[in-house]
């Protein structure tokens, strides 16, 4: 990308979505995505030299993911392109403190920094949780309906698991829940007699196992545990590391005792020589 169109995409950014929200999305949507090499020299040139240059790369090259986020909200009620205005300041925050060395993409760091700030705006603006000033509270807010298996009220054992869950009480669930049903009142109005297609808010609530987000954050966390756990297993002998994987790793698990037969032990030592391997295990993956 060219310094020219870097700063003019750049200001597009500082100035939000302002004017079509088409044309932003589409402009986003063409700026080419990074690759792993790219965003990690990118990141070290602005940590490293305070290359602004390189901090604006890093930030263009993620604007859609931003966008893919701010849609989850729309639920709440709030203009598209204030969402986005939100999470594109998370954004900004999270290229800052990005550190390149711990080997994990941008986008898995930066999604709990966009998402906190669009959480802020929508709790500031969303005029019925406004007492949801609390962390625990905020966290009852954007995890209950989450929570909930059906659209009926929570049973009372339903409560105090999620009551539970969230670390808050048995009382500020029902409350809350009390709220969200208020809110569905207002906001979700049934379709005309002539329309059978639903146009409220909530129908355009996300699926909790649909935002890119938490899928990227996932298979990141994934693919990088498999990869250290893999190494870790190398430093074992070779006694040891065939106790864990028949223990642990494999389809057709076997007991201490089948494993005592065949190694012509105590089902005790398997027992130490297990445990030993996975606390070596433990450290290699934490170091």
């Amino acid at each position: 990308m060219t310094n020219a169109v870097a700063m003019k995409n750049y200001d597009l950014v500082l100035a939000g979505p302002v004017g079509s929200l088409d044309a932003y999305i589409a402009a986003v949507g063409s700026v080419p995505v990074l690759s792993k090499e790219e965003e990690r020299a990118l990141a070290f040139l602005y940590r490293e030299d305070e290359d602004i240059d390189a901090a604006r790369e890093l930030v263009m090259a993620h604007l859609r993911f931003v966008v893919h986020i701010a849609k989850g909200y729309l639920g709440y009620g709030l203009p598209l392109n204030d969402l986005i205005q939100e999470g594109n300041v998370g954004l900004m925050k999270a290229v800052k403190r990005f550190d390149p060395e711990f080997d994990v993409r941008l986008v898995s760091f930066a999604v709990h920094w966009i998402r906190a700030e669009i959480h802020e705006f929508v709790l500031k603006n969303w005029r019925i949780v406004k007492v949801a000033t609390t962390k625990a509270q905020r966290k009852l807010f954007f995890n209950l309906r989450k929570s909930k298996k059906s659209l009926a009220w929570l049973s009372h054992n339903e409560t105090e698991a999620v009551a539970r869950d969230l670390g808050v009480s048995a009382k500020e669930v029902t409350e809350m829940e009390k709220r969200l049903s208020s809110r569905d009142a207002i906001f979700d109005p049934a379709p005309d007699t002539d329309d059978e297609r639903s146009y409220s808010p909530a129908a355009y609530l996300s699926a909790a196992n649909s935002d890119p987000a938490l899928l990227v954050e996932n298979n990141d966390f994934h693919d990088d545990a498999t990869a250290r756990m893999a190494d870790a297993i190398e430093t074992l002998d070779e006694r040891s590391r065939a106790i864990v994987e028949s223990r642990w790793l494999a389809e057709d698990k076997k007991t201490l005792h089948d494993l005592a037969d065949e190694y012509g032990v105590s089902a005790e030592r398997i027992r130490q020589i297990e445990v030993a391997a996975i606390k070596k295990l433990r450290g290699e993956m934490a170091a």
